[in-house]
């Protein structure tokens, strides 16, 4: 299979436009250090965010629930990205290499800040879910750095296991025992977004690394049996299904059916070009959750249909570019680091697909945030670190195809 997938990256990366060794595109390309298209989008993304979370935001001022200021939550949220810019620097300037060797650890302090969060009075939680360990200006969402965690320790699982892809016991069964127990801790948070999109992290490398097919497809089968078992197993989750399928009844509108069918009035509301910037009704206390889970609602609301789709564009421009940059890195024999650039693009494509199915209820009702848009610290600081390694992967492939070292 990485044979396979090789012979696809160095076949791929001789295509014009993508980027390929060899044609005067390429040798263009890689006369820039950074690729400036990808940084440009990821930065018009944090930058949407910025302006869409202040609007969703500024109204929680005269909420009794949180008793803070007009720019309470703008300014926790220009300070988580100021803190996750610093650490993106921090991560492009790391060789991939030396990434290979710390991912055993970094998985390591990502599952002991799984088990801290648990502890009481360490802990704290929101909503009946314990996910955050307090810090100074805002709260570490643990589950969130074991995203970048779990595509560092994928991809290096899979280099180190490369002559077992064929084997349930040496090349899936450790990385399954793995996120086995991560699982287990998540769902003591309770937090099922998460999970659900590092199983996918994990799959997705095991299987572009060479994770034998039939082997991969009952893994998947039987995934897909244990989350409806879980999914079945708690009433609440239940009734969130029941929800998604008639939220306007009557059982379901002011109950389990509330966020998705105002959530559905908001993307009703601001039709092909929105309502404008700052005119949303939904975010008056209607719908709940809105700088957050929810932020494409008011964005569908305040700036159209025409603004999601961008959104759409944006993110799947972003998840093609990472599986461009990683085919490269492959084809040029740098198997961690084109796993792991492929990594993030599953991750961000996964994460963004599923939140906005929730907002326009095409998906059952599911907490995840928007990468790079929504508000929440520790998502800002994985996801923009995320990129900082997907141009850490690009600026290394750059650099050999001019004939230099990584």
């Amino acid at each position: 299979m990485l044979g396979r997938l090789m012979d696809r990256g160095a076949y791929t990366a001789r295509l014009p436009g993508l980027g390929g060794i060899g044609t005067s595109s390429t040798v263009g390309r890689s006369e820039e250090r950074i690729d400036m298209p990808l940084l440009l989008v990821a930065a018009a993304l944090v930058m949407l965010g910025v302006v869409m979370v202040y609007s969703a935001s500024i109204t929680l001022a005269d909420s009794p629930r949180y008793k803070v200021t007009p720019t309470h939550f703008l300014v926790r949220h220009l300070f988580a990205l100021a803190v996750a810019v610093v650490a993106a620097v921090a991560v492009f300037s790391v060789p991939m290499v030396r990434w290979q060797r710390l991912a055993p650890a970094a998985f390591g302090v990502a599952f002991v800040l799984l088990v801290i969060v648990l502890i009481p009075g360490v802990g704290t939680g929101a909503l009946g879910a314990r996910r955050w360990i307090p810090l100074a200006m805002f709260n570490l969402q643990p589950s969130e750095l074991m995203k970048v965690a779990c595509v560092l320790y994928a991809a290096s699982f899979t280099v180190r296991k490369q002559d077992y892809m064929h084997s349930l016991k040496r090349g899936f069964l450790p990385i399954g025992l793995a996120m086995l127990v991560v699982g287990g801790l998540l769902q003591l948070q309770p937090d099922l977004g998460a999970f659900i999109v590092i199983v996918a992290i994990a799959m997705g490398i095991l299987f572009l690394g060479g994770l034998n097919g039939r082997l991969f497809a009952a893994i998947t089968l039987l995934l897909a049996i244990g989350l409806a078992a879980i999914v079945w197993l708690f009433p609440y989750r239940r009734e969130r299904i029941f929800a998604y399928l008639d939220p306007w009844s009557a059982e379901h509108v002011l109950n389990k059916g509330y966020q998705l069918t105002h959530s559905l009035i908001a993307f009703g509301r601001g039709e092909w070009l929105g309502v404008g910037l700052g005119g949303s009704v939904e975010k008056l206390h209607y719908l709940t959750e809105a700088h957050t889970d929810f932020i494409v609602s008011v964005i569908a609301e305040e700036l159209g249909m025409v603004a999601v789709l961008a959104l759409v564009v944006a993110f799947y421009w972003l998840t093609r570019r990472a599986f461009e940059i990683g085919r490269q890195a492959v084809a040029l024999e740098r198997t961690f680091a084109g796993l792991a650039a492929q990594g993030v693009g599953i991750w961000l494509g996964v994460q963004s697909f599923i939140n906005i199915g929730v907002a326009s209820g095409l998906l059952p009702t599911k907490g995840l945030t928007l990468p790079l848009v929504s508000y929440g610290g520790s998502a800002m600081l994985s996801t923009v670190s995320a990129i900082g390694l997907l141009l850490r992967v690009d600026y290394e492939n750059r650099t050999l195809m001019r004939g230099g070292r990584a």
